[in-house]
């Protein structure tokens, strides 16, 4: 009984769904009427997203800074490594302390002034103070005249100047070239087919794709980011988190299946978020962070929840793939989560590697979100990339906590992370990555024995050569289950994001044509995805059935010729031989036995000439050999033939069931003397069977000597993997009983 998977009939491939195979044509149709608008509104989203880039670039290069190069130092300070100001030049190698704003406030000024975003302080009054500095710090540059005070109590006024396109820095064009993709892929996916599981992805997507946008501008190399960014940040990069979040665990109860009472699910999330947002936008929430990593952490935790719910009550490799992602992110944030919180514990040379976790935690979290929609399409670097942005960290969260709770020297804790975080990508990569990787391994005798077999059976019945190839795909990637359809493309090609491959039935016959494709579902009974590796490797096999059915069609071709023109030369020469002494016999009895010979030889020559032997037309031609022979002896034939289905036999089919009837026929007449042989031939669900019996004289069958003729019909049967046997006929006689078990090929 076939399972039924409620509800993914009619979901997209764009976003990991199944496609309507039944409706592909109606639904090309409308496609290409709409190919139209749809590049229209791409090219509109790739121009805003050059543009906003353009203009942000443009915003950042006229905003001004100090053209100075600063380098930490052991103490937590900014030590003046370099710079292009006259009036700097006489404090390279001095520790920045403070700024002196132009109303004479000083503010300190330090390492994570610069470095560290205020989304990860996890103090409330830290935060603030922080985020007072900066501010000051930013507004002073925006006046145009700042002081700067370095450690020996010298005073530097500068005027900042605008730092120009060549200053933001490799990091910036990255970042902001990742958030235009990530930005894009937003767009894409719900403009492949609008509704509400790709409008949620594309929300996912813009707010990473922002989030990447704010660490680009915070990878500029500066004294202050804008104060309006700078008076923001922190707030907007936790609601981006928190709105990516809610639309995850959303996301989760509509794909791959619908759960009921989603709508209280995903009202429950939203309301938790909007609650959230509400108390942080208005000031109301204590120990912000945590609260802020609470809620992503609980949105991580019910997404896997839901998954699991839906791999329990309809298994789907899309559920296991996306649950084994969100448990390493879920995983990864919660050792982030434990890192950042130790940061006041780090010695103050230790604490700016703390910055680059949050950084690398958004390339990362960006880089999942974009491999989301083409799981089975992503090229390995695009999965390389994404799994080592992870790995990466974990060794930068490992690294923290080993300096914090541990106490090693930097060196050390490094090297350990480093260690650890190799050896657990080592460990993970295959458990993550192994269920959309494509084909598993499967040894070439494998492949080719199911070819191989396939190929004979087509051979032999071509009007089953759709339901071989079919079982063929079975064999060789284990579908849950599969279905045909009347729609036909150019290739093979993965549906539902992984969840189905389709691929084009091939005409491996002239008749009857073969139509349509065969819809392959969940690959290796429901444990991994299909992947374009499948699809190229479903079109190879196909390739190599039809180029193995060719390369047999053409020897068969030529070993036809070669019997007809061995059959013409035995007709033409022995034939004409044999005729010459029949004439010239000089006994009746020889005349008689050349005779016979030559109506052996027109029998041999005739099956050597046919192009085809069907199994009912050779069976009339032993009927008709074997009753002339009985005739000349004056022995009546009993003859029986029944045939469940009609098969085609092939050479060496044909002649080894001549030879044996023929040498069954020939003991009969030379050794039994009998009056009546009965003749019986059946073929039953692929089986055939031969039984000869005759009402002679034959003796025990036990005794007979070879020179019966045994050996050779032993022979030929076995070659067509058969048996023999003789039993005695009561009350006098003899039964020969010859099975075939697998002549042809039985209906399923």
């Amino acid at each position: 009984m076939p399972r039924t998977w409620p509800d993914t009939a009619d979901q997209p491939s764009g976003s990991g769904e199944f496609l309507d195979l039944d409706s592909l044509d109606t639904a090309g149709d409308l496609r290409i009427r709409r190919i139209g608008w749809r590049r229209q509104a791409l090219l509109v989203a790739a121009i805003v997203g050059c543009l906003t880039i353009f203009l942000l670039a443009r915003a950042l290069a006229h905003n001004p800074d100090v053209p100075a190069q600063w380098r930490a130092s052991a103490d937590g300070y900014l030590e003046l490594a370099d710079t292009s100001m006259p009036e700097l030049k006489g404090s390279l190698g001095k520790e920045l302390v403070a700024i002196v704003t132009p109303d004479g406030q000083v503010m300190p000024f330090g390492v994570l002034a610069i470095a560290h975003s205020a989304r990860w302080i996890t103090d409330d009054p830290a935060r603030q103070e922080m985020m007072a500095v900066r501010l000051a710090a930013a507004r002073a540059l925006e006046s145009g005249q700042v002081t700067l005070r370095f450690r020996d109590d010298t005073q530097v006024s500068v005027t900042p100047k605008p730092r120009g396109y060549a200053s933001l820095g490799a990091m910036f064009w990255l970042m902001s070239a990742f958030a235009v993709v990530l930005f894009l892929v937003g767009w894409i996916v719900p403009l492949v087919q609008p509704n509400l599981r790709n409008l949620l992805y594309a929300l996912m997507a813009y707010a990473q794709a922002a989030q990447l946008l704010i660490s680009a501008i915070g990878a500029v190399p500066a004294m202050a980011l804008p104060s309006a960014l700078v008076l923001h940040e922190s707030l907007i990069r936790i609601l981006l988190d928190a709105a990516t979040g809610a639309a995850i665990v959303q996301a989760a109860t509509l794909h791959p299946v619908r759960m009921p009472g989603r709508q209280w699910v995903a009202a429950a999330a939203w309301g938790a978020t909007l609650w959230f947002a509400v108390r942080a936008f208005n000031g109301q929430l204590a120990h912000e962070w945590w609260w802020s990593q609470c809620l992503l952490i609980g949105d991580g935790l019910a997404c896997i929840a839901l998954l699991t719910w839906v791999q329990r009550r309809a298994p789907h490799p899309f559920a296991v793939v996306i649950r084994r992602f969100a448990a390493v992110t879920l995983s990864t944030l919660v050792l982030l989560t434990l890192a950042v919180s130790v940061l006041p514990m780090l010695p103050p040379e230790v604490q700016p590697v703390a910055t680059v976790g949050p950084v690398i935690w958004s390339v990362f979290f960006a880089s999942v979100i974009l491999l989301v929609p083409f799981l089975s399409r992503s090229q390995n670097v695009m999965r390389e990339f994404a799994m080592l942005a992870g790995i990466s960290t974990v060794a930068t969260s490992v690294d923290l906590l080993f300096v914090a709770v541990f106490s090693f020297s930097q060196f050390t804790s490094l090297t350990l992370s480093l260690f650890l975080a190799l050896g657990a990508y080592a460990a993970l990569r295959q458990w993550l990555v192994g269920q959309m990787m494509g084909a598993r391994a499967l040894t070439t005798e494998r492949v080719f024995q199911h070819l191989y077999r396939i190929a004979r059976e087509v051979e032999a019945r071509p009007e089953r050569a759709a339901d071989r190839m079919i079982e063929l795909l079975r064999n060789v990637f284990e579908p849950l289950e599969t279905q045909r359809t009347g729609t036909r493309s150019q290739q093979s090609l993965v549906a539902g994001n992984g969840a189905a491959l389709v691929v084009p039935l091939p005409n491996l016959v002239d008749e009857p044509a073969v139509r349509g494709s065969v819809v392959l579902r969940f690959a290796e009974r429901g444990k991994r995805l299909f992947a374009q590796d499948d699809a190229r490797l479903a079109d190879r096999i196909l390739e190599q059935l039809m180029r193995a059915l060719a390369h047999d069609r053409a020897v068969e071709r030529g070993r036809s010729e070669e019997r007809v023109r061995i059959a013409q030369d035995l007709h033409d020469d022995i034939g004409a031989r044999l005729l010459t002494l029949m004439y010239k016999a000089p006994s009746t009895e020889m005349e008689e036995y050349v005779r016979h010979t030559l109506q052996d030889l027109k029998t041999l020559t005739r099956g050597l000439a046919a192009k085809s032997h069907p199994l009912a037309l050779a069976s009339a031609e032993w009927k008709t050999d074997i009753a002339q022979r009985l005739d000349a002896v004056h022995c009546q034939l009993d003859w029986e033939a029944e045939y469940d289905q009609e098969i085609t036999l092939t050479m060496m089919q044909w002649s080894a069931l001549t030879r044996v009837l023929r040498e069954l026929v020939s003991n009969v007449i030379s050794h039994a003397k009998a009056s009546r042989v009965h003749v019986s031939c059946q073929l039953r669900q692929g089986a055939f069977t031969i039984v000869v019996e005759d009402d002679g004289v034959g003796s025990e069958p036990t005794k007979w000597s070879a020179g019966l003729g045994l050996g050779g019909v032993r022979k030929r049967a076995k070659s067509l993997g058969g048996t023999v046997r003789w039993i005695p006929r009561q009350p006098h006689g003899t039964i020969c009983e010859v099975q075939i078990p697998h002549l042809a090929v039985p209906e399923n």
